[in-house]
């Protein structure tokens, strides 16, 4: 994704990314509440950033809708609620749909090449030290699987807005990732949802294709709207 608010020389440039993708990090993985207030000093201790950097990474954040602007009061994690996980994820999912379709149409042999490797990467993740490993390792490959898919729609303008919801889904889904404990049978079970998925995606079956994906992207609200009932979000 570009960050246009970051062209403003090297130096600073590469402080304000590293702030912004660490505490993107942080947001989505949870270390900051949902409408918890971000204080400029307490930030500048975490991600030895001054303020000018530190500020263009809120900017940027405000843009993901990770990050609320609070007119002279400063930043706020965004805030969450069951509404806006089902609008999110099936926009997602309606979106993802229209993607996958022109993919299809569209997709070449080196297309489907990229589409079967990144499915045998991800297939691989099962030897990893700590559960944490496991589920970065896991969760950067299915990325890039799904990515790989996505990418023969050959739309610049789709895939930024693809790239954009992912934004907003990636706290919520992280919900459903700490939910969901990566033992060998999920894992298993994952496979052969990806399996299944190429199979029909190769067979250029676009209906079972689309119907397989729209399934698979939802398959996490009903858990997390459950660990957000848990906690009292509405």
């Amino acid at each position: 994704m570009e960050l246009n608010v970051f062209e403003k020389g090297a130096p600073r440039q590469n402080l304000a990314i590293s702030a912004y993708q660490q505490l993107k990090h942080d947001i989505i993985r949870g270390l900051y509440a949902p409408e918890q207030k971000l204080l400029m000093s307490r930030l500048k201790e975490q991600y030895g950033a001054s303020t000018g950097p530190l500020r263009e990474a809120l900017s940027q954040l405000v843009a993901d809708r990770l990050v609320v602007a609070i007119s002279q009061r400063g930043y706020r994690v965004a805030p969450i609620s069951l509404a806006e996980l089902n609008d999110i994820y099936d926009a997602r999912a309606q979106l993802e749909g229209l993607i996958l379709r022109l993919a299809i149409e569209r997709g070449d042999d080196d297309w489907e090449a990229m589409v079967l490797a990144t499915a045998h990467r991800l297939a691989k993740v099962t030897d990893v030290s700590t559960p944490d490993e496991l589920l970065d390792i896991w969760d950067q490959r299915h990325k890039a699987f799904h990515t790989a898919i996505a990418s023969g729609c050959n739309s610049p303008h789709l895939l930024q807005m693809r790239d954009t919801l992912f934004n907003q889904v990636e706290r919520y889904r992280h919900l459903w990732l700490q939910e969901t404990v990566m033992s060998p049978q999920a894992l298993e079970l994952k496979r052969q949802e990806h399996a299944a998925l190429v199979e029909v995606i190769l067979a250029r079956d676009t209906a079972q294709a689309d119907s397989l994906m729209r399934d698979h992207l939802m398959t996490p609200v009903p858990i997390i709207t459950r660990v957000l009932e848990a906690r009292g979000i509405r």
